[in-house]
């Protein structure tokens, strides 16, 4: 049976799938990336992984993987297959490519940014399937964004677009670990919430759903909290529409499983703040914490229909 890999690398772990022609899900597992055990013990983890991946594919199917699609954080060269810098992993300049494709026997590796190919996902098989131009944003321990538009995610002319984590909404907010202060990351993550209600509640294991549930239940201490984040995040999607004007913004990462206790308040605080812009229709994500595996698998079919192409 033909089939690709698709691996998605995250902060703290890995999941993977063997990803049939017509996007069936024919086998999926999940790993630790081991970051505890620095850079290079994360990038030996990775390559294992990917390589156990391809001989089960061999043990089941009697035939190889055709290509693989690989999503990891941080800064990402997909032109050149280089994971420049990932801060929660503690890579630079790592190629990531190079070293897959040699672990996997020579099949062709696509390599992609996490959000981006999360995107690429959300758009062709999600909550964007059929929009023209949108805006995805998972709200996880960091905020970024992939730019959809007319099928494809637009990675901008060095492969940063989308960073509107780093768009800063409060200057005189907390510092960032860009270097900048009041970053949106910084006040409307899924991370900035937890730290907020750990503070206002006293609880030091409370996170951000917690936060969301205190907030249903009409707490006014995560009332506060929840509206300080909204509304951060309103400022700085109106910033992104203002400049994209997007169809639709796509809302997911672990904030938004809140469902209307986020999108409710999100929605009233973006109409509150256009003026001139078009109100762009704001809706969850579809694909829950699959979406950039699932992107990583299409990253893999498309590099081989890209492959055919150059060779026909």
């Amino acid at each position: 049976m033909r089939h690709v890999i698709a691996l998605d690398v995250g902060g703290t772990g890995m999941k993977a799938a063997l990803v049939g022609v017509d996007g069936t899900l024919l086998y999926e597992d999940r790993r630790a990336t081991g970051r505890e055990r620095g850079a290079d013990a994360v990038v030996q983890s990775i390559l294992d992984f990917a390589e156990e991946l391809l001989d089960y594919g061999v043990a089941q199917f009697g035939q190889s993987a055709r290509s693989a699609g690989v999503a990891i954080p941080g800064i990402v060269d997909s032109e050149h297959g280089i994971a420049v810098y990932a801060a929660n992993l503690g890579w630079r300049d790592v190629p990531m490519r190079d070293l897959l494709s040699r672990r996997l026997r020579g099949i062709p590796v696509a390599l992609g940014h996490d959000v981006r190919t999360g995107g690429l996902a959300e758009g062709r098989i999600g909550a964007g399937r059929g929009i023209d131009r949108f805006l995805f944003v998972p709200l996880g321990t960091g905020i970024a964004g992939a730019i959809g538009i007319a099928g494809t995610i637009e990675a901008g002319a060095h492969g940063y677009a989308g960073e509107i984590g780093h768009v800063v909404v409060r200057p005189d907010g907390p510092d960032c670990g860009c270097g900048q202060r009041g970053c949106l990351e910084t006040l409307a993550s899924a991370a900035a919430v937890t730290r907020a209600w750990a503070e206002a509640s006293g609880d030091r294991y409370a996170d951000a759903a917690d936060c969301a549930k205190a907030v249903e239940s009409g707490d006014p201490k995560a009332i506060a909290v929840w509206r300080d984040a909204v509304d951060a995040l309103a400022a700085g999607l109106v910033t992104a529409l203002t400049l994209l004007d997007p169809r639709t913004l796509i809302i997911g990462g672990g904030l938004a499983e809140a469902g209307e206790t986020l999108f409710a308040p999100l929605r009233a605080a973006v109409e509150e703040r256009v003026t001139f812009q078009k109100l762009p229709a704001i809706v969850p994500a579809a694909l829950g914490d699959t979406a950039a595996c699932l992107g990583a698998g299409l990253l893999a079919w498309d590099l081989i229909a890209t492959d055919s192409e150059v060779t026909a």
